[in-house]
């Protein structure tokens, strides 16, 4: 007698895979990857760091880290012919769809792209994960008519992505936040974006495609795009004293406060006090302490009035802002970071594969017989 699948909205709830990356323990609020806390990560490690342990499963020395951040230092340039496709787009295309194209692009261009062992997929993943901030900065300088900055030879990889963006070497403390900004999103389980990969990889195409899916899963607004909408918020709001008024209103009127609650933290998560602590350090450092003060409150109402905690895409709204990242490259710099996931979850899939094939309960109209044209009223 056969037995029906559990069936679930939206996958809630439900085992798909067994994987080794990432834990997302729900009832105590924390996150690790490969069994370390992202309390301990974000402390005490760089990105590149965290980019090694993901794709290893171990974090690196010395001498291993060195050899690695060499490695994405010289994958770092875009082909011409990449450029070329890149200037080509329509100035309105968005960056989430130039995302999408010069990954494909770059597929065409890659030495390893028609072969699968883990040696050419690790040397595709450095590549995708070192090219992807070029194509975002090389792009938003095209469609802004501003000189092209090229790669830094010696930044580490959160200050040449903001070198590269804003022309110039940032401060230290500039730099700590986005790498440890970019730790905090590199993985999260098998979120949309992550599943869609593997569904791909487990078909067995190719790195980038399986990217490429995970692109366009990002692109949604369910999925990405809430520190966008939230820094938006922000700036409608303007003034602290506005604050708890407008958020009351905009509940009143049933409207969403994007940066709130979680699919899988029914309580804090583990990722925002840390976001929130360095999008506080920055202001402060900055001498403009109203973006902080006007979330403080926002957080504020919706824990009193909703019983919701930010998640890590409010804080991290003003924390992009101070650091003149423009909105609109928001969601692009969570594929800056959460590429490395990806590629970790393609690889592991590889490894262990089967064909992603889950079923649907049926909801339809029940048996009929079939009635010939002719014989229809």
């Amino acid at each position: 007698m056969s037995t029906k699948p559990q069936s679930s909205s939206g996958l809630e709830g439900i085992i798909a895979t067994r994987s080794a990356i990432c834990e997302v323990d729900e009832d105590n609020c924390e996150l690790y990857y490969y069994g370390y806390s992202i309390k301990d990560l974000a402390e005490n490690s760089s990105f590149e760091e965290v980019a090694y342990l993901l794709l290893h499963g171990k974090l690196p020395n010395k001498k291993r880290l060195e050899s690695f951040k060499k490695k994405l230092l010289n994958e770092r340039n875009i082909p011409e012919k990449a450029l070329d496709v890149i200037k080509r787009l329509p100035r309105d295309t968005d960056p989430m769809d130039v995302l999408k194209i010069a990954v494909g692009d770059l597929q065409t261009m890659d030495p390893d792209a028609s072969l699968n062992s883990n040696e050419a997929n690790m040397r595709k993943a450095i590549r995708l994960i070192a090219k992807i901030p070029t194509v975002i900065t090389t792009h938003y300088h095209f469609i802004h008519g501003n000189i092209v900055v090229k790669p830094h030879k010696e930044l580490s990889f959160a200050s040449n992505f903001l070198y590269m963006l804003n022309g110039k070497i940032p401060d230290d403390y500039e730099s700590e936040v986005l790498d440890k900004s970019l730790i905090l999103y590199a993985e999260h389980e098998l979120n949309a974006s992550t599943f869609a990969a593997r569904i791909v990889a487990s078909t067995l195409s190719d790195m980038h495609s399986a990217v490429i899916a995970a692109i366009a899963a990002l692109k949604g607004p369910l999925h990405g795009g809430a520190n966008e909408r939230a820094m938006e918020m922000i700036l409608k709001i303007e003034r602290p004293e506005r604050a708890e008024e407008w958020v009351r209103n905009a509940l009143l009127r049933k409207r969403r406060i994007m940066g709130f609650g979680h699919r899988v933290y029914k309580k804090e998560d583990p990722r925002s006090p840390i976001i929130k602590k360095l999008s506080k350090g920055l202001s402060e450092r900055r001498g403009e302490r109203r973006w902080f003060d006007i979330s403080q409150i926002v957080e504020k109402v919706m824990n009193t009035e909703k019983g919701l905690h930010a998640n890590l895409d409010f804080y991290s709204s003003s924390a992009y802002y101070l650091l003149d990242i423009p909105i609109l490259l928001y969601t692009p710099i969570f594929v800056v970071s959460r590429v490395t996931g990806w590629v970790a979850h393609i690889m592991e899939q590889y490894k262990d594969n089967r064909l992603i094939r889950p079923r649907a309960e049926y909801i339809g109209p029940a048996k009929r017989e079939y009635i010939p044209l002719e014989d229809r009223s």
